[in-house]
């Protein structure tokens, strides 16, 4: 069942995006190449929520250990954080939810770590459009496929593939909510898209092939050619006047 949300609920839902804005900044900022290592940012993550009156979203969901996923190069999502030294030339995806009475979101960036080639910047640069694409056509009256045409597509038009093992969601009273939300498919196809409705896009795009398996803790998935992954997200909500960003800090609101 695809729960709706009224114009409260939204703003509700900005309040925990905004914190989960500023503590991917602040996580970003805080990695120091040779020194930082993932359990460094996941107890960073823990203050700084605790700090901003909220609490993770993945911390005990179906068991996850931990306040935030890292993933570092051919790792795709739910990494683990734990002793791994973060290097420079590494590509790192943070990935945070938080909520706030009640309410969540759930948002995700990949930056590189110190100097990287040309072709990894093109790569995170297209990833990160692809989840422009998606968001675009979360407006009332289209289908939930052309969210996932727009965004394979343009991953693909590019020389990379879309994880198709692994989908965003919808999201607001709980992290996980119906629908599923696939970064593949057809234009024109799908649950038809509403007003009210909120949705975590999350794109997940290979540099190589799309296949991926997970490792033996459960949780982390890597490509199977161990070329790196890139994972974009943002919580957002369908409105009459377009899709609106929840996880957006304040300061770069539209």
């Amino acid at each position: 069942m695809i729960k709706s949300k009224t114009a409260d609920d939204i703003r509700g839902m900005k309040v925990a995006g905004e914190i989960v804005a500023r503590t991917i900044q602040d996580l970003v900022s805080a990695i120091v190449p040779g020194r930082t290592t993932t359990e460094g940012l996941d107890l960073l993550a823990g203050r700084l929520l605790r700090e901003s009156g909220a609490r993770s979203s993945f911390r005990g969901f179906r068991g996850y250990p931990r306040t935030i996923c890292v993933a570092v190069n051919e790792e795709v999502v739910h990494g683990i954080p734990g002793n791994r030294v973060i290097k420079a030339g590494d590509v790192v995806g943070l990935d945070v939810g938080a909520s706030v009475d009640g309410y969540h979101a759930d948002a995700a960036t990949t930056v590189p770590v110190g100097e990287v080639t040309e072709s990894v910047r093109r790569f995170l640069r297209v990833a990160e459009e692809s989840l422009v694409k998606g968001i675009e056509q979360a407006v009332p009256g289209n289908r939930l496929g052309d969210i996932g045409y727009a965004i394979q597509g343009y991953a693909e038009r590019h020389g990379y593939s879309v994880v198709k093992d692994l989908v965003g969601h919808g999201i607001g009273f709980g992290l996980h909510e119906e629908p599923q939300v696939p970064n593949y498919g057809n234009a024109g196809e799908g649950i038809l898209l509403r007003e009210g409705m909120t949705l975590a896009i999350e794109p997940m795009v290979n540099m190589g092939g799309p296949d991926v398996e997970i490792l033996s803790d459960g949780w982390t998935y890597i490509t199977k050619d161990g070329k790196i992954s890139a994972h974009f997200e943002h919580t957002i909500a369908i409105t009459a006047q377009g899709p609106e960003i929840l996880t957006l800090p304040p300061d770069e609101e539209p």
